[in-house]
């Protein structure tokens, strides 16, 4: 399926560049970040199974279900309403609860199982949070009810889903592709847990100076991927007087020393030479024909 990746977590990464596991790790702590915000953010609702433990009380610690009237019941302290409640909230509850048998109780709750259905909608969105996922609600249509995409949002979003098995799967989907080719095969239906990563893209500088019509810097996102025919045509296109012989990538490496990359536009333009994929802070300079 063109511009869909599934790829599972708990799998094995092997990377081979520094690049690479620079990008692999902070997408691994994205989709980390992303799980947290949904368990610290669920609103609690009925048939949750919760597990329930207090430091000081461990005869208290029972697993519950959340009953159809959004109430538990436990030792001590009879019902307890928790719908409506975040994780966090509920932990406060009990401890003021528990404190005329335990002061300052240490509460944790954990949520086995979710029965609610919620989705959590995080990152460059309009109005990120949850949101309750009635009937079938495809991707688009909840970003929707998030308030839509902002400018910053990058090409590729996330959808985080945990399988029964309890390994969570990031679903790439390629904004691109969905809404500028049309491709419906990316707007994939919403289960309920989702989590709907739109991470912020980042804007880089590129400067294209010599024989184009525009010269100058264009700041492009880091996601667009942009490469040497794609400055140039930004840029305006190239003059009369260009060579397409006569072109030059300035680029720092990692140790900062300048290196130049001559190019022959013409190999590029008939596909002897593939397109050169540009970095931030490229210099591309584009000299005269002296014919």
């Amino acid at each position: 399926m063109v511009g869909l990746a599934v790829l599972f977590v708990a799998a094995p990464i092997f990377v081979f560049s520094q690049q690479n596991l620079t990008t692999n790790v902070s997408q691994k702590d994205e989709q980390a970040a992303a799980r947290e915000y949904f368990i610290r953010e669920y609103v609690i609702g009925p048939r949750d199974l919760l597990e329930i433990k207090v430091f000081e009380l461990p005869e208290f610690d029972q697993t519950v279900r959340v009953s159809e009237n959004g109430t538990i019941t436990l030792p001590l302290i009879g019902n307890v309403e928790v719908w409506g409640l975040t994780k966090e909230k509920l932990e406060k509850k009990l401890a003021s609860l528990l404190d005329k048998y335990v002061k300052n109780a240490q509460v944790s709750v954990f949520i086995k199982e979710y029965q609610s259905s919620r989705v959590a909608i995080i990152g460059a969105v309009e109005k990120p949070g949850m949101y309750e996922l009635v009937g079938r609600q495809t991707l688009l249509q909840m970003i929707s009810q998030a308030g839509g995409f902002k400018e910053t949002a990058a090409n590729e979003i996330y959808v985080l889903r945990e399988s029964e098995d309890g390994n969570t799967a990031s679903i790439a989907i390629d904004l691109e592709d969905l809404l500028l080719n049309g491709n419906q095969k990316l707007n994939i239906p919403i289960q309920p847990n989702d989590v709907i990563n739109v991470p912020v893209d980042k804007q880089i500088i590129i400067y294209v100076f010599g024989e184009v019509r525009n010269p100058g810097a264009l700041q492009v996102k880091r996601s667009q991927k942009i490469t040497l025919l794609k400055a140039i045509a930004q840029a305006g296109g190239l003059t009369e007087n260009a060579s397409k012989r006569g072109i030059t990538i300035k680029r720092k490496d990692q140790n900062g020393k300048e290196i130049n990359i001559k190019v022959n536009l013409n190999d590029i333009i008939k596909g002897k030479t593939k397109d050169i994929p540009l970095k931030e802070g490229d210099v591309v300079i584009v000299k005269e024909s002296i014919f």
